[in-house]
């Protein structure tokens, strides 16, 4: 299950540390308690408008920004929710495997490569 509050505290922590910023710092600067920031950034509390308002206003960051960041993880994390309930496919039949089209990565280490796809439906061949 997807929860909000801990896209939203994800997404404010990564602005804090962005800007190499201590929770101390934001707390005091947005008149907050730390421990309500720390617990609204590990997804434990909800935060309220008022709140949010002033938590964007001591980033320095439109609280537009905040959520589209927010909306971002969220598709992701639908997507990936939704992937990971799909069934297993069969696998792709020998006459299709040639439409498929080839990929080829080079300039990028091995182990920075993430293939997604059926096995039986990818060939690997190292360069």
């Amino acid at each position: 299950m997807i929860l909000l509050r801990r896209l939203l505290g994800d997404v404010l922590r990564r602005q804090r540390q962005r800007q190499g910023r201590t929770l101390r710092e934001v707390s005091s600067s947005a008149r907050v308690s730390l421990g309500y920031l720390s617990e609204v950034e590990r997804g434990q509390k909800e935060a309220s408008s008022e709140l949010l308002s002033a938590i964007c206003d001591a980033l320095d960051v439109r609280m537009s920004e905040l959520m589209r960041e927010v909306s971002d993880e969220l598709s992701l994390a639908e997507l990936a929710e939704s992937a990971a309930a799909e069934p297993v496919r069969e696998p792709v039949p020998a006459g299709v495997r040639p439409m498929l089209n080839a990929v080829s990565v080079t300039g990028v280490p091995p182990e920075r490569v993430t293939i997604k796809a059926p096995a039986e439906a990818v060939d690997v061949v190292a360069a």
